[in-house]
């Protein structure tokens, strides 16, 4: 390597950024080279850029094209003891920072929050969202966050963002006393007071919190099967009026499944004196509501009456008398073919054609109406 590329290399002329990555802060690779006094500095917009000595921050620069000499570094002449005209080259660490807005940072809780909902009790909710931010103060980011990185990216500061609005977020909405019921109402009022109760934080280290947007915030599968079905009964939520909702359904269920015949009847009658006394509690119930013990007990009488009926009657084997032995007038059953008195076989049976009374065979006039058979 000739002189001449010895010294190109090491004497730095131009200084800029102009590669296309998501980092915030970009360090300039100097390294051990010295900068040529009156190199040329180009800050896009969108950049600052700091010069640090040992360490320490001297100058910093906004968006322009400058050159370099002691009048446009006062700090960084200071620190060097340069007289006022010195011109020769120097040793400084040159970094960018990306000022843009560094949006769609995504925050979530990794754990629920335990919170007292002023309508369920205690709760646990988890929520997520995402954010955007920038720098504002360069030289105070670099002092608190960045120290003496080659290139830093929003993920290396992400957890640090989301622990602190997570935080955040469960403060404020534990002050707001919001229902979770109510809550998807309320996300974009939610989302600004975040932001503006969070922004001091971000502040102290040279952040500007420039959007902050909640976007769910769910609740456990038990408790949304809950509210599912409070909601699908269409009432307010009183304990009384869910005791009856389910009574109902059950005195509904008893009469469409009790059978046919006389059974059937004696439970849809039982069902329906049933339902009417839960309709007469209701009405009543606007000045006095019933209790669930009233509710079961309506259940219970729905029970009663199916119970009531002979159960060789619901089986289809009724004794209901259709016509008399031909004998000795003993009734004899619908399907009985001997007389149990007298053991006469059953006649043969006819009918008036008036009334329709059953007669004995051999009958000339009806024994009800008189009209002749």
């Amino acid at each position: 390597m000739g002189l001449f590329s010895f010294l190109k290399g090491q004497f730095i002329e131009v200084i800029e950024w102009v590669e296309d990555t998501d980092s915030i802060v970009y360090r300039f690779p100097a390294y051990d080279n010295a900068i040529k006094m009156g190199a040329q500095l180009t800050v896009r917009e969108g950049q600052a850029a700091i010069f640090l000595n040992e360490g320490t921050i001297a100058d910093v620069f906004g968006p322009g094209r400058y050159e370099l000499s002691t009048q446009n570094m006062p700090v960084l002449t200071a620190l060097k003891a340069w007289k006022h005209a010195f011109n020769s080259p120097f040793k400084a660490d040159v970094y960018f920072v990306n000022t843009t807005t560094i949006t769609d940072q995504k925050w979530g809780t990794t754990n629920p929050i335990i919170m007292r909902d002023k309508e369920i009790g205690v709760i646990r909710a988890r929520g997520f969202g995402n954010y955007s931010f920038r720098v504002t103060d360069p030289a105070v980011f670099m002092e608190g966050i960045f120290g003496a990185k080659q290139e830093f990216h929003p993920e290396q500061i992400g957890g640090f963002f989301k622990t602190m609005i997570v935080s955040g977020v469960s403060d404020l909405l534990a002050e707001s006393s919001v229902s979770v019921i109510d809550l998807a109402t309320q996300y974009d009022e939610l989302s600004v007071q975040a932001a503006a109760k969070l922004q001091p934080n971000f502040s102290a280290i040279g952040l500007e919190l420039t959007a902050l947007v909640i976007e769910n915030i769910s609740l456990p599968a038990e408790v949304e099967t809950m509210i599912d079905r409070r909601s699908s009964m269409n009432i307010a939520g009183n304990l009384d009026q869910y005791v009856k909702f389910q009574s109902a359904e059950a005195i509904r269920d008893a009469a469409q499944h009790g059978g046919d015949g006389l059974a059937g009847a004696g439970v849809g009658l039982g069902a329906g004196l049933a339902m009417g006394q839960l309709f007469s509690q209701s009405i009543a119930g606007a000045a006095q509501p019933g209790s669930e013990a009233e509710a079961k007990a309506a259940v219970q009488a729905a029970k009663e009456a199916k119970e009531a009926v002979p159960a060789e009657q619901e089986q289809g084997g009724g004794t209901a008398p259709t016509v008399p032995c031909g004998g000795c007038g003993h009734p004899l059953g619908e399907k009985d073919k001997f007389c149990s008195e007298c053991g006469i076989a059953r006649p043969e049976r006819s009918f008036c054609p008036e009334c329709g009374t059953a007669q004995r065979t051999g009958v000339k006039f009806c024994t009800s109406c008189g009209t002749k058979m």
